[in-house]
């Protein structure tokens, strides 16, 4: 009886609040790796209620640290005078052995770095960050189609 309550609890541990499903169509992903995030204390008030967008955001390493830029989170309606910007930069906490990889893979390499989840786990908020290497269009019209067909294979309209 005990396993099945774990179970439960690890499931509610982890509550998704933003995806980025436009990088999986624009971007080629690969190498996600998750980080923490440095918020402020209504920051992580509204993101428990109302969630965050990550659709146009992105990282940038600049003096030795990663932060993440456009990330939308909406302001806290019971705050008071030392309410948030919503679209402050935020750091991202990351070891500097990580920082450095992947500062090295987007300046010689081409790649860019951006967020694909943003979820909370035990409490505290995790980005999952993943490389990215841009599609040309004849990629996303190939990727339409895949998708295309799937869904009449699913339907049985073969």
């Amino acid at each position: 009886m005990a396993n099945k309550n774990k179970g439960r609890e690890e499931s509610k541990n982890n509550c998704l609040l933003a995806s980025n499903r436009k990088a999986s169509f624009n971007y080629f992903l690969s190498d996600f790796e998750e980080c923490g995030i440095a918020l402020l204390g209504t920051e992580i008030k509204a993101l428990r209620v109302k969630g965050c967008s990550i659709g146009d955001a992105y990282i940038l390493i600049r003096n030795g640290e990663a932060e993440i830029v456009n990330m939308h989170i909406p302001t806290y309606d019971h705050g008071n005078i030392f309410n948030h910007d919503p679209l402050r930069t935020r750091k991202l906490l990351l070891h500097k052995k990580q920082i450095r990889w992947f500062d090295h893979k987007t300046n010689a390499e081409g790649y860019t770095i951006v967020p694909t989840k943003v979820y909370l786990k035990k409490g505290r908020c995790k980005v999952e960050i993943a490389l990215a290497k841009g599609k040309k269009n004849y990629d996303k019209k190939e990727a339409i189609k895949n998708r295309d067909i799937e869904r009449e294979v699913r339907r049985g309209d073969y």
